[in-house]
């Protein structure tokens, strides 16, 4: 049966790769919103930009395409690990950095983070582990860079 789901994949790869980089693009919004309304705010005081209830509920909203986004990348990896294409430790790196983001994704998430350094928190974690969940959010930055680099790679080869 895995024989039959990897061949197939490699079959899609062509489409897999550039909806697996798209996937991930979208999380662009996400960390700039992190970025510039959540770390900015506890750092200097104030926000860098305010994009007011509805955007900031999109924004919230986009960061749960990264669910796919991990699940494909995940896939992504196994078979390049599983194929011996590149290096079998970057792949494993990759696996560990992007699913580290479920550590973040269902621990603790965006929406605790704000209210702990806005001071509307429910309940009180140490502002370090704040942090921590902060720069997890950015581990998935090698992961796109990679992504996008082997779907430009696999949509020059298809073309």
């Amino acid at each position: 049966m895995l024989n039959t789901f990897w061949k197939w994949y490699e079959e899609k790869y062509s489409v897999i790769a550039p909806l697996t980089a798209l996937l991930f693009l979208s999380q662009i919004v996400h960390l700039y919103w992190m970025t510039t309304n959540v770390a900015f705010f506890r750092a200097f005081g104030h926000a860098f930009s305010d994009p007011g209830p509805l955007w900031n509920t999109v924004i919230a909203l986009v960061d749960y395409i990264e669910i796919p986004a991990i699940i494909t990348s995940s896939i992504l990896y196994v078979y390049q690990f599983q194929r011996g294409e590149g290096k079998k430790w970057r792949n494993i790196l990759f696996l560990f950095l992007i699913n580290s983001q479920w550590l973040h994704l269902f621990w603790i998430t965006d929406e605790i983070i704000y209210a702990q350094f806005t001071g509307t928190a429910a309940f009180i974690i140490p502002i370090w582990l704040s942090w921590i969940a902060i720069s997890i959010d950015y581990l998935e930055l090698p992961v796109m860079y990679d992504t996008i680099k082997k779907a430009i790679i696999s949509l020059r080869k298809s073309a």
